[in-house]
Parts: C-alpha cells; structure tokens; sequence
C-alpha cells in the first residue's frame, strides 16, 4: 500500500513539474536597431516587441524578451559556428529570434524561419533638390489637382449656362422674339466664356448691366486662374534646370556627378558585388574605386545631406529617413526583394503556428497598422512647390465667380420685372401673367403675342 502511496506521489510530483516547464516563458532574442527594438527604460519597444506581442497574444504564449549578447544578426565563421541572434537560437540560450532578420539559404539551413514578416529591398536615397522628377505626358496639368479641373470645367459650364440665361431675361439685352434675334444664342455664350479663359475675346459683348457682370466676374475669375497656372509652370520649369533625373539604379550608375555608395561589408554591398548584372556590377566597381562606402547607415545619412552624395541601403529603413528628414527623396526603384522572417530552431514545432499567425496578421491590417505605427512622418507637403493646387486655396476665387453669378441672375430678373410691372399698368393686367408671358416667350416661344406686347428698349 505504501508503494503504491509513493509511486502516485512521484506520479503527481512529475506532473506537476511538466505542467510548470511548460509555463516557462520563450526566450526571445533580438537586436537593438531603429524602429524594429529600441531600449525604453528598463524594457524594450519597437515594431519587433508588438509583433511578438500580438503573435504572443494570438497563439496563447509567454516571452521574455532581451537583446542579443554580441549585437549581430548572425553569420557563420570559418569553422561553421554562427554568431548574432541566429547562434544563440542554434546553441538553445534563445527559442525564438525576433528582428529584422533577413530570410537567407545559409541562414535557412540553420534555423527554421518563419513566413516573412515584412518585405523590403535596395533602395537609394538622396537629397531632394539634387533630382528633378521623371516627365509625362500630364506634367502640363500638375500645377492644380483632378479636384480643381474638375471645378473649373463645372464653373465653365455653369457661367456659360448663366449668361446665356441673363441675355435671354434681360430686356436691355434683348428686346423679345416679337422684336430681333438673340445675339447670345446658348452656343455664342459657350464660345463666348471659352474665349474669355483664352484671353481671346470673342464679341459681341453684352450691353445689359447684368450681362456684363457676369462676364467681367468670369474675366477677373480667367485672368486670376490663368496667373495662377503660369506661375506654376515656370516655378516648375525653373526647378528642373541643372537637376539631374535620377529614377534607377540605371540612372545612378550612368552619371558620375552624385556620389554614391553603401555600408561596408553589409548584405547591400555584398549584392552588387556577386550580381552578374552589367549595371550593379558597374555600381560595385565605382564604390570600389571611389572607396564610398560608409561604416553605417547613420554616416550614409549623414553624408546624404551634406552634399552630393546618394546613399544605398533596405527601402524599409530609407523610409523612415525619408519620413524623419523632409529634405530626402527614395528612389521608386527597389531591387533584390527579400523577407524579415522569425528564427527557431531547427524542428521547433512553433513555426508552422508561427507562420500562421503571421498571415493572419497580415490578412487583418494588423501588420500594416504597426508599420505606419513605427514609420511616421513628420514632413508636411502642402507647402511644397511641386504640389498641386487644391480646391481649398482657390476657394476664394470659386466663391467670388458663384456671387457674381447670383448678383447677375437676380439684377437680370429684377430688369425683367420692372418691364412687366411696366406693361401690367400700361394694359391693365396682372404682374404676374405678363412676367410669366415675358418668361415663356423668351425661352420656349410659345407664349401667346399680341401687338400689344411689343417691348420697349432698354433707355439704360
């Protein structure tokens, strides 16, 4: 009895001991590097941290995360022994590695790496006033914005459909249908407010009071519109000239006025060096010659806005110095893709979970909320010179053309009323049936007329 006693004692004590190692936080290593982990205190914050939060929350785990003995990522020396946050996963003092670590064969054969995290490449960046953009077949409508045209070709519209109104109510623009034709036919207005945005003219010009407000509120609105763009254009015209057009890699190695180069001995240098593409072969050989390479990407950045210099490195971490200093520029073109990927050892029965996790993150915005989180930027374009004109800085031109077009309407009909009031005294009739007479005539010509509706001139 009491042997049995004890073995379900040993039982009880072993279950317990299990049940408490599997409790055991993972051990998480990584490395101190801007904005995936920087320290905070006494603890650790950065892309990598929420990452290993979330996947934490999501897989229902515990982690203790610290930061990589000998600050590396992890390359193997001559003697096969791997160094950085990958040797401590291979030698068992880490379970997982989290951080921006590049998905690679030598690394992959080592560790087990998860679904990559987040994609990223080379990338150039350089100082903004040094490149000029790339020319299209639009660059003549950059200096407003699709809102702006689509306002202007609106008000157009509009001023044509109003003065064609105004010149057909105004009595001191024309007399009637009993009397003449209209001179401002709905096409002769169209033409009209189109040769006025040209500054061309196109008579004749209206005689009405109301006629002409409305057409000199949509001059001073052309003549002001017109300043506007042309002032765009040779502000954009004067910054192009002596700057460089700069888009590629192609367009870097093909001048040798900018300067460029990459961080010595890093995976960017190590790139070009082994490609056996013509142009990043050329690249290698003129960082070679000049000895432009930099010891790290703070000296790169550095060099970038001191001078001519254009600097070589992951578009990820380019774009938080784009984002941070408004003065850079990165280079659209990103070459030789790779993925950040989670390190375990090899046969971790948590990568495949892991990998999941990952994609679902992915799916659900998760990853993107975190990387507008950690790569915010502090440069405000609207002042920008290249930038287009929106609706809101021309709001004020917009607004002056919308009352001119009111006052004219209301001074048109208001000519129009003093006429009818005029002939419901003269033939005894009510004000209203001869405006609404004047109305039908003047617009549909089916109004009933008689001799005694002929109008009198305007003595205006």
């Amino acid at each position: 009895m009491k042997g049995i006693l004890g073995v379900l004692v040993c039982v009880a004590v072993l279950l317990t001991g299990g049940s408490v190692a599997g409790e055991e936080p993972l051990q998480v290593t990584t490395i101190l590097n801007e904005p995936y982990a920087m320290t905070k205190g006494s603890g650790l914050e950065g892309y990598c941290v929420d990452l290993m939060s979330q996947l934490s929350k999501k897989l229902g785990l515990k982690h203790r995360m610290r930061v990589v003995k000998d600050g590396r990522y992890g390359s193997q020396d001559a003697s096969g022994n791997w160094n950085g946050v990958i040797g401590e996963v291979v030698r068992g003092e880490a379970d997982l590695a989290v951080a921006d670590l590049t998905v690679t064969a030598s690394r992959e054969s080592a560790v087990e790496l998860s679904k990559p995290f987040m994609q990223t490449g080379l990338s150039f960046v350089m100082r903004r006033d040094l490149v000029a953009q790339s020319s299209g077949y639009g660059d003549l409508l950059s200096p407003f914005s699709t809102h702006v045209w689509v306002g202007i070709l609106v008000s157009y519209l509009i001023t044509s459909l109003c003065l064609y109104l105004v010149t057909r109510m105004s009595p001191c623009e024309w007399a009637g249908p009993l009397e003449e034709e209209s001179t401002f036919s709905l096409l002769h207005s169209f033409w009209y407010t189109v040769g006025a945005l040209t500054l061309q003219g196109a008579g004749p010009h209206p005689k009405a009071l109301s006629g002409r407000l409305v057409t000199a509120i949509w001059w001073l609105f052309s003549i002001v519109l017109l300043a506007t763009y042309f002032s765009r254009v040779s502000a954009w015209l004067k910054s192009d000239q002596g700057h460089l057009s700069i888009q590629s890699f192609e367009d870097l190695a093909k001048q040798d006025i900018i300067e460029y180069g990459t961080v010595d001995g890093g995976s960017s240098l190590a790139f070009f060096k082994t490609s056996q593409n013509p142009v990043y072969r050329s690249i290698y050989a003129q960082m070679e010659r000049r000895k432009s390479m930099v010891s790290n990407k703070e000296e790169g950045i550095r060099r970038v806005l001191e001078g001519n210099f254009a600097f070589i490195g992951e578009a990820v971490s380019l774009d938080l110095m784009v984002g941070r200093y408004c003065n850079l520029v990165r280079c659209p073109q990103v070459v030789a893709m790779r993925g950040y990927g989670i390190a375990a050892p090899l046969g971790s029965p948590l990568m495949k979970n892991l990998s999941t996790a990952i994609l679902q993150l992915s799916e659900t915005g998760e990853l993107d909320y975190l990387r507008s989180k950690w790569w915010p930027s502090s440069c405000v374009a609207p002042g920008d010179q290249s930038s287009p004109l929106t609706p809101a800085t021309l709001k004020g031109l917009f607004l002056l053309l919308a009352l001119g077009l009111g006052t004219g309407l209301l001074i048109a009909l208001l000519e129009l009323t003093g006429k009818a009031r005029g002939k419901a005294k003269a033939h005894q009739k009510s004000c209203c049936s001869i405006l609404s007479s004047e109305l039908s005539q003047r617009f549909s010509g089916n109004a009933e007329k008689t001799p005694e509706d002929a109008p009198e001139k305007c003595k205006a």
